[in-house]
């Protein structure tokens, strides 16, 4: 950056850019309108979760902060590569590649030090080696099976998914939190007996 008014025209071009996220629409519906959730409320709830849950991650001391600057970054990437749902394994076969070009895109916007910090903290998640970003995948995960739990199985149900696709998509869970699987097994079971999940196929 040549300068401070320079640095900061850059950081409002990603501000401005990042607003954005708040038209990239999701599978999940939020519980109220059931309408469809958008990518920046799914951030500041998933943000909200680590701060009010981060006590039972199996991982302790954590860095919140780290965690949240994670949280809030990482999705950024669906404006231009838009929300990839969790059961769609066509569109995930390639999800990593184009959520990395994006990455480069919008963190591009940003001042060179800003630009590393966030890239290194998207590719942190994306590893999902440290315990923060074991604990913040944990939270993704656990949080639309939450809101799929609140609005009858929408999303499961729109899209024909099963009790043991949910299991074997969700279990990860455990890696940054047992605690919090134990709780997301309980909901699967009570959204099977409720009728909003249908059972593992019997044959």
């Amino acid at each position: 950056m040549d300068s401070a008014a320079d640095r900061l025209a850059a950081q409002i071009r990603f501000i401005i850019e990042v607003d954005k996220l708040k038209e990239v629409f999701r599978q999940t519906l939020v519980t109220q309108s059931r309408r469809a959730e958008n990518s920046a409320e799914h951030s500041w709830h998933f943000a909200l979760m680590i701060i009010t849950l981060a006590e039972h991650s199996d991982h302790q001391p954590l860095d919140v902060l780290r965690i949240l600057k994670m949280v809030l970054i990482h999705d950024i990437v669906e404006i231009d590569a838009g929300d990839t749902f969790a059961y769609d394994t066509k569109n995930m076969a390639d999800q990593h590649e184009r959520e990395s070009r994006a990455a480069d895109r919008i963190f591009g916007l940003l001042p060179p030090d800003q630009t590393a910090e966030f890239r290194a903290l998207w590719d942190e998640f994306e590893a999902q080696a440290t315990p923060e970003a074991k604990f913040a995948a944990a939270c993704d995960r656990f949080h639309p099976m939450l809101l799929n739990c609140l609005t009858e199985g929408h999303a499961w149900r729109k899209h024909g998914i099963t009790q043991d696709r949910v299991i074997a998509r969700n279990a990860h869970i455990a890696k940054g939190s047992t605690e919090l699987w134990s709780y997301a097994v309980s909901m699967i079971d009570n959204a099977v007996a409720q009728g909003h999940l249908p059972p593992k196929p019997t044959s």
